[in-house]
């Protein structure tokens, strides 16, 4: 389904796991950590955004590019250009090395900005992940969800790990009715949902 994981993007991936894992234990502030998902979570997003129907590509939260790495595989095996959004200037310019050192930066676009304003301009979206701050899941699913292609997947990460920082909003995404929707237990909780037809 997949072309082959690169050495560029093997190396990089493994560069971000362990600056990753320095993060978590070295007292780095909580808002300066990569935060990004495990490699049992990226190889999942990759295959369901594989496998999405026809249309566009959408990230929310890029951090430093290790989910639109794995994303960038699907892109590969569709044709398509995934575009990915972070506010944290930063984090994008560690994102923009991390594509251009795995030869990835003709898959992935880096959308500077607010995610809720820069989803409002999308149609046609076939698949969406968010891993974002839990405070904008609801309403990023609330605009995705009218802007899904019929059959478009949504992915949302952390749903299990953060579910106290999220009260009440899991079910409402799965009480949604232009929505099906299960939480699948991998890495830390994926919610994944298709936009009925």
């Amino acid at each position: 389904m997949f072309e082959a994981i690169t050495p560029a993007m093997a190396a990089r991936m493994q560069a971000l796991e362990a600056l990753d894992a320095a993060d978590r234990t070295d007292g780095t502030p909580h808002a300066k950590r990569l935060r990004q998902i495990p490699p049992e979570t990226g190889r999942f997003l990759a295959i369901l955004a594989a496998s999405a129907p026809a249309g566009n590509l959408v990230e929310v939260g890029t951090s430093a590019g290790y989910s639109a790495l794995w994303l960038s595989l699907a892109c590969r095996a569709r044709g398509g250009v995934l575009a990915s959004i972070d506010r944290d200037p930063d984090k994008l310019a560690l994102a923009e090395e991390t594509l251009r050192l795995a030869g990835c930066a003709d898959a992935v676009r880096l959308v500077r900005g607010d995610a809720l304003e820069a989803l409002a301009a999308m149609r046609g979206i076939a698949f969406a992940f968010i891993d974002a701050n839990r405070d904008v899941l609801w309403p990023c699913v609330a605009l995705l969800a009218e802007r899904l292609v019929p059959g478009g997947i949504l992915a949302a990460d952390n749903v299990i790990s953060h579910a106290h920082e999220i009260p009440g909003v899991v079910e409402r995404i799965l009480a949604d009715p232009r929505l099906d929707g299960v939480v699948v237990p991998i890495g830390s909780g994926v919610l994944l949902a298709r936009r009925r037809a």
